[in-house]
């Protein structure tokens, strides 16, 4: 098959794993998670290993796993994985001062973290852990495209693609579930508390907005159309994760400015909003793919690289 007919046949295999999937009404929502993974993978460097360029559509389709893991009817059955992977889904940046939330950003791992809130009058699962969901599976992913380079022969190396796709689609969702902004505040299902701006109480607002607002609304090429960063590895995946996640937060207002003007629904939209959250999006889409690209060249040895 030639480079071009390999393509165009991924090209139309992403196509069709954007329809193979039943839309639900968690986190991104199934449609904007799979459009952010498949816009991650899509964008990804010619340098990353073939195998997993040409696993969009997988990577697009484990985007929202980590949503299905919160299934209702599980739940009936026993709330243990509710309880227990709920909080790996946001960090509510405004639960802290910013003294101590950075003391906690730098611990050094979500058991530290959440020493560290404790201290401060804090609970690490009221606050979330995104950040260190983020970090351990782009963990796992390193140490999976280590392994892929040392495989010893053809047969093992197609079990660690399959770990490692796996591990990939699912550090996506956190990924893209940073992209946001309700999910780097305690604001997350409409304004809590002291409201000087008006901004809508409407605990529907955070489904309004990532899942039937973007379902109705938003498409593949409005989020790559909206991605204009080349792809780059992380200095410091962790600067790089707080960075992020911060500057998510940063557009809340922005959010929640435009939901007071014309509330985000599926029944209506502007070019405003439209343009916001695509670009959230696409946010989430350059992240994924620039934390997916550092993994893989940071896994080579050092002297390597």
């Amino acid at each position: 098959m030639t480079r071009f007919s390999a393509r165009r046949l991924a090209a139309l295999l992403c196509a069709a794993a954007l329809v193979a999937v039943p839309a639900n009404l968690a986190a991104w929502g199934d449609a904007g998670h799979r459009m952010a993974g498949l816009a991650a993978a899509q964008r990804l460097p010619d340098d990353m290993p073939a195998f997993f360029r040409a696993a969009a559509p997988q990577l697009a389709y484990l985007n929202p796993e980590p949503d299905r893991w919160k299934d209702r009817a599980e739940r009936t059955l026993d709330p243990a994985l509710e309880g227990g992977t709920s909080s790996d889904h946001y960090i509510d940046m405004d639960l802290a001062t910013p003294s101590v939330l950075k003391a906690a950003l730098a611990a050094p791992n979500r058991f530290a973290f959440a020493d560290t809130l404790r201290a401060a009058g804090i609970a690490a699962n009221t606050m979330g852990l995104l950040p260190f969901a983020i970090l351990e599976q782009t963990q796992r992913l390193r140490g999976d495209f280590r392994l892929w380079r040392i495989a010893p022969d053809s047969t093992v190396r197609a079990w660690i693609e399959a770990r490692i796709i796996d591990d990939a689609g699912i550090l996506g969702h956190f990924v893209t579930d940073g992209s946001n902004p309700h999910h780097t505040t305690k604001h997350h299902n409409g304004w809590v508390g002291e409201n000087p701006k008006g901004y809508t109480s409407d605990n529907r607002f955070h489904s309004r907005f990532e899942s039937a607002y973007v379902q109705a609304h938003i498409t593949l090429p409005d989020v790559l159309g909206a991605m204009s960063h080349a792809p780059k590895v992380l200095p410091n995946v962790r600067d790089g994760v707080v960075a992020y996640l911060a500057t998510s937060f940063g557009q809340l207002d922005r959010l929640y400015e435009i939901d007071k003007g014309t509330p985000f629904q599926a029944e209506t939209s502007t070019a405003e909003q439209k343009a916001f959250a695509a670009a959230r999006l696409a946010a989430g889409a350059e992240m994924l793919r620039d934390v997916w690209y550092t993994a893989w060249i940071t896994s080579a040895p050092a002297t390597s690289r």
